[in-house]
């Protein structure tokens, strides 16, 4: 019987769930809102209705179905499948493994998303036969992994290689996480927006502007791209800026690790990767021993928006031992 796998990338914002057929191949996905302001039971009606959906629209056998896998925020058990914490979600000390394998009698392992992107860039993607890899991953917030001798890096208590709250500047802008000065609180969307916004208060003159219109949130990775091609000055200001404190945190990683090589995802870079890669690259001289930096190739993900899909279908095979 030819089997099939099941991963998912639950987010605060969405989940987004794909079939892989036996040649670890994506077969379709299904991508709806997690609605998580709803709380903890329709989110989990909300994701088993998109395992349900998925097997329908693969038209598998059920029977084919061998594992499910996934990647959410937080920290999260990976051995017993619980989600300690997770921002934007209302999941605490909250066994997902137990819900999942309940319903589909089917074995479900899960990990952190950004760690799970970085485990399905190192499988399948960029750092594919790398033994030693570091990973950061820039959207709304920052998030990071590393593969240290062919083995993901979980930490003592599930919750390591929070790379985006490494102290950049002790007396820094606050971070959403209460401390001062975190990579986070420069580099990230979240800085990004803060720091244009504070400027068009100041009267600068961008296109990014009339772009963001009356919106309030966070800005969209699409539209600091537009601004970049038609190089706003604000826009190049700024994301010069994000640029040269992620080269630096950067630079501390690869001095600590010594990887062979530095992946950089995530929605940020998915955007505009063409524009920052290059000043990174470039910035990052300054920030890693010359010896060490030597060896450490850098280069942009090469799954995109499907790393934390295929770093679940890792964390399978990995249980599996295959």
């Amino acid at each position: 019987m030819k089997k099939a796998y099941i991963c998912l990338d639950i987010g605060g914002t969405k989940v987004l769930g794909a079939v892989f057929d036996e040649n670890l191949k994506i077969v379709c996905t299904v991508k709806k809102k997690t609605k998580a302001e709803e709380g903890q039971e329709k989110i989990e009606e909300r994701i088993t209705g998109i395992v349900e959906e998925l097997i329908i629209k693969s038209q598998m056998n059920r029977e084919s179905l061998a594992a499910i896998g996934a990647g959410a925020p937080g920290i999260i058990n990976e051995g017993t499948g619980e989600i300690i914490f997770t921002p934007n979600i209302p999941w605490r000390n909250y066994n997902i493994k137990k819900v999942i394998e309940g319903r589909f009698n089917v074995p479900f392992h899960i990990g952190n998303d950004v760690k799970m992107g970085v485990l399905g860039e190192w499988k399948y993607g960029a750092g594919k036969g790398k033994e030693n890899i570091v990973g950061i991953f820039v959207g709304t917030g920052i998030g990071g992994g590393v593969i240290i001798n062919n083995k993901l890096y979980a930490g003592a208590k599930h919750s390591g290689t929070e790379v985006g709250h490494m102290i950049i500047n002790t007396e820094g802008p606050y971070c959403n996480c209460g401390q001062r000065g975190c990579l986070e609180a420069y580099a990230s969307k979240i800085a990004i927006t803060r720091e244009i916004r504070s400027q068009m208060l100041r009267g600068r003159k961008t296109i990014l502007k009339e772009l963001m219109g009356e919106d309030t949130t966070i800005i969209k990775s699409k539209v600091l791209k537009r601004a970049i091609d038609e190089k706003d000055e604000l826009a190049l200001e700024v994301v010069d800026k994000a640029v040269y404190y992620l080269a630096a945190g950067a630079g501390s990683l690869i001095n600590i690790f010594n990887p062979n090589m530095l992946i950089l995802g995530g929605g940020v870079f998915e955007a505009l990767g063409s524009y920052m890669l290059p000043a990174l690259q470039e910035k990052i001289k300054r920030f890693s021993m010359p010896a060490v930096l030597e060896g450490t190739e850098i280069v942009q993900s090469k799954l995109g928006d499907d790393s934390i899909l295929y770093g679940s279908l890792a964390l399978i095979m990995e249980k599996w031992g295959k």
